[in-house]
Formats: C-alpha cells, sequence, structure tokens
C-alpha cells in the first residue's frame, strides 16, 4: 500500500524546515484562517480551535494525505501575545516579557480522511532580566516582526532566554516528539529507515 502524501497546512518556514529534520518533505498548503480570538475565548481553547480550522481548510475530502496543522502561542498572565503589528509593541511585548516565565502553547491538528488526531504541548520559557539596550539591539534584528511574542527562540533570541522547561521545538511552533507520535497515529511511516 502507498504511503499517504503529508500536507503541512503552514507556510511557516520554521515548521518545514523542523519536520526537515525528520526527513519529511510535506506539500505545503498554508491555510487561510481567520485567527481572531473568540470574545472570551481561553489561549488554550484558541490554539485547539486554529489548528482544527487550519487542517480542516486544506483538508481534500477524497485523497488519501495526511494534514498536519499547528498553532502557536506565546500566553503571560492569561493574555496571549500574538505577533507584534510594530517594533514599539514588539519593545513593549519584550519588557513584559522581562525577568518572568511565560508559556508557549502549541495545538496540533492531524487529519486523514474522517479520523482525526489532536493534542497540546505545553513549554515553559523564562526570560533574562532585559535591559533597554538589548531590547533596542533585539528590535534591530527585525527578528520580532513576526513572531508570536516578539522573539525568536531559533534565532538571536535565544539569548533573551534563561532556561526552558519542555520541548524546544514547541517554541519554535511543531514539538517534534508529539509531531511524531500523531503523524504514527494517522498512519505515515515517520523515523524508519528506508528500505534496502
Amino acid at each position: 500500500m502507498a504511503e499517504p502524501r503529508l500536507v503541512l497546512a503552514s507556510g511557516s518556514p520554521r515548521r518545514a524546515d523542523l519536520l526537515a529534520r525528520l526527513g519529511l518533505d510535506p506539500e505545503i498548503r498554508p491555510a487561510a484562517v481567520d485567527e481572531t480570538p473568540l470574545a472570551g475565548e481561553p489561549p488554550l481553547e484558541l490554539v485547539v480551535r486554529l489548528a482544527d480550522a487550519k487542517a480542516r481548510a486544506v483538508q481534500h475530502p477524497t485523497a488519501d494525505e495526511v494534514v498536519l496543522a499547528a498553532d502557536t502561542i506565546v500566553v503571560l498572565d492569561d493574555q496571549a501575545l500574538g505577533k507584534p503589528r510594530d517594533d514599539a509593541e514588539a519593545a513593549a511585548m519584550l519588557r513584559r516579557l522581562s525577568g518572568r516565565t511565560h508559556e508557549v502553547l502549541t495545538a496540533l491538528a492531524v487529519h486523514r480522511g474522517p479520523r482525526h488526531h489532536r493534542t497540546t504541548v505545553t513549554t515553559q520559557v523564562r526570560f533574562r532580566a532585559l535591559t533597554d539596550t538589548e531590547v533596542a539591539w533585539y528590535l534591530a534584528t527585525g527578528e520580532p516582526r513576526d513572531k508570536a511574542g516578539a522573539y525568536a527562540l531559533q534565532g538571536a533570541g535565544a539569548a533573551l532566554v534563561d532556561h526552558l522547561d519542555g520541548s524546544d521545538t514547541n517554541v519554535i511552533g511543531l514539538p517534534l516528539a508529539t509531531t511524531v507520535q500523531l503523524l504514527r497515529r494517522a498512519g505515515l511511516d515517520v523515523l524508519t529507515p528506508p528500505a534496502i
């Protein structure tokens, strides 16, 4: 039986790069989904809803494919920190995160036909106490512009982090160990050497 096609319901180069670490080369099919939180929606419910909506948005009902979707947010004081609109908002986010612990939540949704698998992963991240000079330096790198919480662990933003508890790839956008488990549950052969 032929292996189903893997589809990544995301245009994120970081997620594609993480899958490439596993030797996977998915079809990239970005999902157009309104990511506006519902009134009073808790952060955990938001990421679960969005990941599932992204998978549904790109799934072809008749194709034998495994669709992987994810949504990641940074949460501080029970409030989701999205992508900053500009450098001023990024600076404000970084100052709020400075010297504190926050959570990074990722919801994963894997769809194959009528079967849907979902889970969430949480990583605790503690920032160092940042000086105004460090905040200005980091803004000048350009990294905060399209990142939830205004930082990128896989880049220069790693210098802002004191320590983390949990999956580092979750903070980047795709917790690999959990992703492997879900893809296997959906019938995809992952982390297996090629047949000779």
